[in-house]
């Protein structure tokens, strides 16, 4: 290891963190002036995966029942996710976006990709694929 290449990867990815969750708030805010970025990472993740159980959703994101149970409710009450009943499991539910949720959610993620694109417009093709090759790799490692 080479604690000062370590050290310089620490500071700029804090930097990049911070940077990160900023971006997630003004994101989330797009969304619903109400909505906390953890909420809008929820609405993220079951636009990738179409539905979840609540309990893979907590699992997924490392947070309690009773977290994931506050962020579900307001997403509920705003109207942008929806609560089914568990074809395998009569018991349990399964949430999805509601259709009000996949637009707000896909205007949002638009807009943010055109604003990435405008900050990076001057990077080349190849940087680009290099930096999420290597963002990937440490994803992987994490």
């Amino acid at each position: 290891m080479h604690p000062e290449a370590a050290d310089h990867l620490e500071r700029e990815l804090a930097v990049l963190l911070r940077r990160s969750r900023a971006i997630s708030r003004e994101t989330a805010r797009t969304v619903h002036p109400e909505l906390e970025p953890e909420a809008y990472s929820l609405l993220v993740r079951l636009g990738d995966v179409g539905e979840a159980r609540p309990s893979d959703l907590a699992a997924f994101f490392g947070i309690g029942k009773p977290t994931l149970s506050r962020q579900v409710q307001l997403l509920e009450n705003l109207g942008l996710v929806e609560r089914t009943a568990d074809p395998t499991d009569g018991r349990a539910v399964r949430l999805r976006m509601s259709a009000l949720g996949t637009e707000k959610v896909d205007a949002a993620r638009t807009a943010r990709r055109e604003r990435l694109y405008a900050r990076l417009q001057d990077w080349s093709e190849e940087d680009m694929t290099q930096l999420a090759t290597l963002v990937a790799r440490l994803n992987s490692q994490l």
